[in-house]
C-alpha cells in the first residue's frame, strides 16, 4: 500500500508540471474524494458529483447534463450573471418581475444646456431681437396650428405622448396622469406647474411689450384669445387653456382698459367669445362646477389638483410652488375635495388621454420654430436670460410680477378696468 500511494503522488507531481488542460482534469478526478481507491488507476470512472465542480445555471436545457470545472474562463460567471440580471431588468416589463420606481428629483427642464436657432448661447433677459422674432412668427401661425404645438408640448410634458417602455417601468406607472397623483411625482408636479407659470408670464409679456398702438395690441389680444378657444374647443387641452387664460386675466392685461376697448369695437367676436364663453367656463373648472368631455379631452384640467399638492399643508407655511396660482378657485371644502376626487379619476383615464392625444396630433407636423415659441426651455431663457433661467423659482416670478407691472404702467398709466 505504500508503494502505491507514493506512485500516485509521483504520478499527481508529473502531472500538475504538465500545466495543460486534460492533466489538470485528470488530477483533479485523481485527487477528488468521489473517487474508490480501488478503481482502475489508468481508467478512472467519476461519480455523478465532483466537488470541485458545478452546474453552469446559463447552460440551454439541452446541456443540463454538462459540468463546467472552476478554471478561469474568457467569460467568468460573476460576468454572465450580471448579463443575465441586466436582461432580467429589460424583461421584467412583460414580466410580472417587481421593481421600485424611480424618484426623480431633478427638474425636466435644463435651459442652461438648450440650444436654440432663435437666440444666442449667451442671452440676457428680454432681448430685443429675440422678442421681435417671437412676435413675427406669432403673427405668422393661425391659431389652430398654434395650439397643435402647444398640446404637443403639453403631452410630452405630462408624460400622456412619447413615453418609453423604460420611462414607464422608472415612473412606476404607464402614463404622467397617474403618476402626477402619488407620492413620487412630485417633480413632475413642479415640471407642470413651472411649465404653466412660464407660460402665462410669456404671453403676458408679449401683451405688454407690444410698445404700438392700442389697435396692434388687440390684434394680438385677438390672437390670443383665438388660440384659447383652438386649445378649449377643438384640442381638448384644458391644461393649455387655463394657461393662455391665466395670461389674459392677469390683473396687469386686465386692467389696460384702452386695449380691452379696441378689443370690442375692431374684434366684437373676439371679446364676445372671451367674456360672454372662455372666461366664465374656465372659473366654472377652477371651481368644480365645469368639466370637459372625456371623449374630446387630450390634456385635463389639473392645476388646482397640482397646486393642492403641492402646496404645504401647514397653514401659514410657505414653499417656493406656493406662488399665487390666480385661476379664481375657491378655498371651500367641496371644492377641494371636487379636484381631489377629480385626480383619483384621472389617474386611472391616462391611456385615453393618450389615445385622444393621438388622434387630434394625427399627420401633424409641427414647424420646428414655431415649436420652440412654446417649449418650457425656450421660454425660461428668454424671461430670464442664460444666466438667471435657473435661479430661485419663486424669486424669479416675484421679479417678473414687478415687471408686468412696470410694462402695464407704462402703456396706460392711468389704472381702471376693461
Amino acid at each position: 500500500t505504500t508503494s502505491n500511494l507514493t506512485a500516485n503522488q509521483l504520478n499527481h507531481i508529473s502531472l500538475l508540471q504538465n500545466h495543460g488542460p486534460e492533466a489538470s482534469e485528470s488530477s483533479t478526478m485523481t485527487s477528488s474524494p468521489s473517487f474508490s481507491t480501488h478503481s482502475d488507476p489508468i481508467d478512472p470512472q467519476p461519480s455523478p458529483s465532483r466537488s470541485p465542480s458545478y452546474l453552469d445555471p446559463f447552460l440551454s436545457e439541452a446541456d443540463e447534463s454538462c459540468y463546467t470545472e472552476v478554471y478561469p474562463s474568457i467569460h467568468s460567471y460573476v460576468e454572465r450573471l450580471h448579463t443575465h440580471l441586466q436582461s432580467i431588468s429589460v424583461d421584467s416589463l412583460t414580466t410580472n418581475v417587481c421593481l421600485s420606481p424611480l424618484v426623480q428629483t431633478v427638474s425636466a427642464f435644463k435651459p442652461t444646456t438648450y440650444h436654440s436657432a432663435l437666440m444666442p448661447w449667451e442671452n440676457k433677459a428680454l432681448e430685443i431681437s429675440i422678442l421681435q422674432r417671437v412676435k413675427d412668427l406669432l403673427d405668422e401661425v393661425d391659431p389652430r396650428t398654434a395650439a397643435k404645438h402647444i398640446t404637443k408640448a403639453d403631452c410630452k410634458v405630462a408624460r400622456i405622448l412619447e413615453v418609453s417602455p423604460e420611462e414607464q417601468s422608472m415612473m412606476g406607472v404607464s402614463s404622467g396622469m397617474e403618476l402626477l397623483t402619488l407620492p413620487h411625482g412630485h417633480q413632475l408636479r413642479q415640471n407642470l406647474l413651472e411649465r404653466f407659470e412660464t407660460m402665462s408670464i410669456l404671453l403676458a409679456v408679449h401683451l405688454l411689450g407690444s410698445t404700438g398702438s392700442h389697435e396692434e395690441r388687440a390684434s394680438l389680444l385677438h390672437k390670443i384669445i383665438q388660440i384659447a378657444a383652438e386649445l378649449k374647443s377643438n384640442m381638448g387641452n384644458m391644461f393649455g387653456f387655463a394657461a393662455v387664460m391665466r395670461a389674459l386675466d392677469l390683473p396687469q392685461v386686465s386692467r389696460l382698459k384702452q386695449t380691452w376697448m379696441t378689443l370690442r369695437q375692431r374684434h366684437t367676436e373676439g371679446a364676445v367669445l372671451y367674456e360672454t364663453t372662455l372666461r366664465p367656463y374656465m372659473k366654472s373648472m377652477s371651481i368644480g362646477k365645469e368639466s370637459s368631455s372625456l371623449s374630446n379631452t387630450t390634456v385635463p384640467h389639473v392645476v388646482p389638483l397640482l397646486t393642492l399638492l403641492e402646496t404645504s399643508s401647514a397653514v401659514g407655511e410657505e414653499t417656493e410652488m406656493d406662488v399665487e396660482m390666480d385661476v379664481e378657485m375657491d378655498v371651500e371644502m367641496d371644492v377641494v375635495m371636487f379636484h381631489l376626487g377629480a385626480g383619483r379619476t384621472i389617474a386611472q383615464l391616462g391611456c385615453i388621454f393618450q389615445s385622444n392625444a393621438e388622434n387630434k396630433l394625427q399627420g401633424f407636423q409641427e414647424d420646428p420654430e414655431v415649436l420652440e415659441l412654446f417649449l418650457t426651455d425656450f421660454q425660461m431663457r428668454l424671461l430670464w436670460g442664460y444666466k438667471g433661467a435657473e435661479k430661485n423659482q419663486a424669486q424669479r416670478y416675484a421679479k417678473y410680477n414687478q415687471v408686468l407691472n412696470a410694462l402695464s404702467n407704462k402703456l396706460e398709466p392711468a389704472t381702471g378696468s376693461h
